[in-house]
């Protein structure tokens, strides 16, 4: 009976096996089915969230009485009031008021006519009185803003914002609805880069991810940066190290050829040679991306047949060389999800999406689904006092946290995928114990796929880009957006005064306001 019960145990656990290997070899044919259609590529569906955050967060004892908000109408300014009579019987007293507050909205179309003077100076000159500022396309700074929040912060798309405004009587295409969500956006977009410039000067950590994006009928991605003062996105058309660099020069073009770059260089394995072609020669500095390529070219580096590339080895130390001249990650911890990518400078790794790769494998045994439980109460276990640490830092603690971290990831399950993943981890153990020198860090980019979960919404919304201004209005608004909910800052408000609305309250700019965030 026990050897028909093995063979049992063994026959489900080939088919469970071979299950699992014919859904793959099912979902890469349907993915290379779409790849020759030209389709738009599958998601990627996971499993649901391992949880370890939020085991972790749990606060010990019993849940104590989640505290009240407050009466609404305490953080109400009445604007106007109106006097209610009653009709009562004769010889009733009067007993004072019962006041009841009600908050209304009034929306209305208002066509206003400008009647400019016109001008003829003594030798013909032509003068005409300016229009008041914010005023686009004959249309004024207030509907831009309520387009504008709805459909970035609303996320309503431009057909059903075409339709709304119609409704109330306003005569407005969608072509004009699209225009004014992505032009006159100059100040907004120089904004939004100092926002960068000044995020990346003061900050002692940002975390990074993206997300795919479509954008002129390709397929491209958007990458999200930041802390907890600010946000920012930029969309490009390449994944890569180089992309992430050209983005982390916060507008900058030149390429920089120092010491910093030539070490990144000989430490993405250029060979020597090349890394001395570089150094022996005067020139150092480029302005631009051309002006680059035309030096590489004429060191001859296009013609070589090597590996690794030396044009891209070449441009990423180059990259990172400018960054370091401007000083803009001195000292600043960049901590991703792991992508290749975002591996520069000073890097830490998210924990729960290093713990993801414990939790979602598929043993086939009981043995190794229990060895998969033990490993994953752990890593919580080790977690949890990760949180503690950075509460208390302490540096004997953390002798004794790296030490532990060893005896964590060194184990020998003899669940052979399993220990694979556990080795994998241990070889980035500086990079997942960063905190315990820069216990400020976060242990996750929970922030990071928050603020990028716009952008996903939005996708799923409106689609992709087209123009080229539509691309940087969607970045620069939806990183305002996110930066202005960081600071506690109102974004209806905000645009009130960036489109000039008459009466509008005064908003600081918002690279002040990052700035002081972080004093």
């Amino acid at each position: 009976m026990s050897d028909q019960l093995a063979g049992l145990e063994a026959a489900v656990a080939t088919l469970t096996a071979q299950n699992a290997a014919l859904r793959a070899e099912n979902g890469a044919l349907k993915e290379e089915i779409a790849r020759l259609k030209g389709l738009p590529p599958r998601p990627k569906f996971t499993l649901k969230p391992s949880g370890m955050e939020q085991a972790t967060s749990k606060p010990a004892g019993k849940k104590g009485r989640k505290r009240g908000r407050g009466a609404v109408r305490d953080k109400l300014v009445v604007t106007s009031e109106v006097r209610l009579k009653a009709q009562v019987p004769q010889g009733s007293r009067f007993k004072g008021y019962e006041d009841v507050l009600v908050q209304d909205l009034r929306i209305s179309v208002a066509v206003v006519r400008y009647r400019r003077e016109r001008w003829e100076t003594p030798s013909g000159e032509r003068i005409v009185a300016a229009l008041p500022p914010g005023i686009l396309g004959g249309f004024g700074p207030e509907l831009r803003r309520f387009i504008a929040a709805g459909h970035y912060q609303g996320q309503v798309t431009s057909d059903r914002l075409t339709a709304l405004l119609c409704g109330m009587g306003l005569h407005i295409s969608k072509r004009q609805v699209v225009r004014l969500l992505s032009k006159g956006l100059e100040a907004l977009v120089a904004e939004d880069e100092a926002v960068l410039r000044t995020g990346l000067e003061t900050a002692r950590w940002i975390s990074v991810d993206d997300t795919s994006a479509r954008h002129a009928g390709k397929n491209g991605f958007v990458t999200q940066l930041g802390d907890d003062r600010f946000a920012v996105f930029r969309t490009t058309m390449s994944k890569s190290r180089r992309s992430f660099l050209s983005l982390l020069r916060a507008g900058r073009t030149d390429y920089v050829v120092n010491d910093a770059a030539l070490a990144m260089m000989r430490r993405l394995a250029m060979p020597a040679p090349l890394v001395a072609r570089l150094a022996r020669r005067r020139a150092r500095r480029f302005a631009d991306e051309a002006a680059w390529l035309a030096h590489l070219e004429a060191l001859g580096f296009d013609r070589l047949k090597v590996t690794p590339d030396p044009i891209k080895v070449a441009t990423e130390g180059a990259l990172w060389g400018a960054l370091c001249e401007q000083g803009l990650l001195e000292g600043t911890v960049i901590v991703s999800d792991g992508a290749r990518q975002f591996g520069v400078g000073d890097h830490a790794l998210c924990w729960v999406h290093a713990e993801r790769l414990v939790y979602k494998l598929q043993p086939s045994n009981p043995a190794d689904r229990r060895a998969v439980e033990i490993q994953r109460a752990l890593i919580w276990w080790f977690y949890a006092d990760l949180k503690a640490y950075k509460r208390n830092p302490d540096p004997k603690h953390a002798r004794m946290m790296r030490a532990r971290f060893d005896r964590i990831f060194t184990r020998k399950t003899g669940y052979i995928m399993l220990d694979r993943q556990l080795a994998h981890l241990h070889r980035n153990k500086e990079a997942l114990l960063r905190v315990l020198d820069r216990p400020e860090i976060p242990l996750h980019t929970n922030g990071s796929e928050n603020d990028i979960r716009t952008v996903v919404t939005k996708r799923k919304i409106s689609g992709g880009t087209v123009s080229e201004q539509g691309k940087i209005a969607r970045d620069t608004m939806l990183g305002l957006m996110k930066t202005c909910a960081k600071l506690g800052v109102s974004y209806y408000r905000f645009l009130g005064d960036r489109f000039a609305i008459t009466g509008a309250n005064a908003v600081p700019t918002l690279p002040s306001l990052v700035k002081l965030a972080s004093a």
